[in-house]
């Protein structure tokens, strides 16, 4: 099934391939598993996304700077 077949929203949501899929809408949660299924068949995880296809991809989550007092 393609990724326009999944979504029904108008405008249509970023395909799965696309740089912010993670915009699509979810259509089921299950935050206390921390995951979510988006309508263009993405599983969405707390650590990182299963496509459609099998690929995996890892969330890109900004680095956190760490600042320690000058001494």
């Amino acid at each position: 099934m393609t990724d326009a077949a999944r979504c029904r929203h108008e405008p249509a949501c970023p395909s799965a391939d696309a740089a912010d899929m993670e915009a699509a809408r979810a259509v089921m949660h299950h935050f206390e598993q921390g995951w979510s299924l988006l309508c263009i068949g993405v599983l969405a995880f707390d650590t990182g996304d299963l496509l459609p296809d099998g690929r995996i991809i890892a969330h890109h989550r900004p680095l956190l700077t760490v600042m320690g007092a000058a001494g």
